[in-house]
This record gives structure tokens, C-alpha cells and sequence, in this order.
């Protein structure tokens, strides 16, 4: 299996989600986040395996 670089809409959506996810812990709250970090930060992770797992993502 050939890894390849993800897009930069990829990588820009899994960075973004991922700050989301630890605002929370930092004592920001976003009420729509606060309650599912853990599942926004593993989706950010899940998004950035994605992109490097498929070519063309």
C-alpha cells in the first residue's frame, strides 16, 4: 500500500476540527464541541488518514 500527501482542503477540515476539539480542555467552551471532543478530535484523525490512505483525497 502507497501512501500518498492529502489535499489541502484535507489537511486544512482535520486541523480545523482538531483545535475544536481541545478548546474545551483549554476552558473555551463551544457548546456544540464541549460535549464530543474525543469523537471531533478521532474524526479529525479518521479525516486525515483518509486523505492519506486514498489517493486523491
Amino acid at each position: 500500500m502507497r501512501l500518498s500527501a492529502p489535499t489541502g482542503i484535507v489537511f486544512i477540515l482535520s486541523v480545523i476540527l482538531a483545535i475544536l476539539s481541545v478548546l474545551p480542555v483549554l476552558g473555551i467552551s463551544v457548546p456544540v464541541v464541549a460535549a464530543y471532543s474525543y469523537w471531533v478530535l478521532a474524526a479529525a484523525f479518521a479525516i486525515l488518514a483518509a486523505g492519506n490512505l486514498l489517493k486523491g483525497l
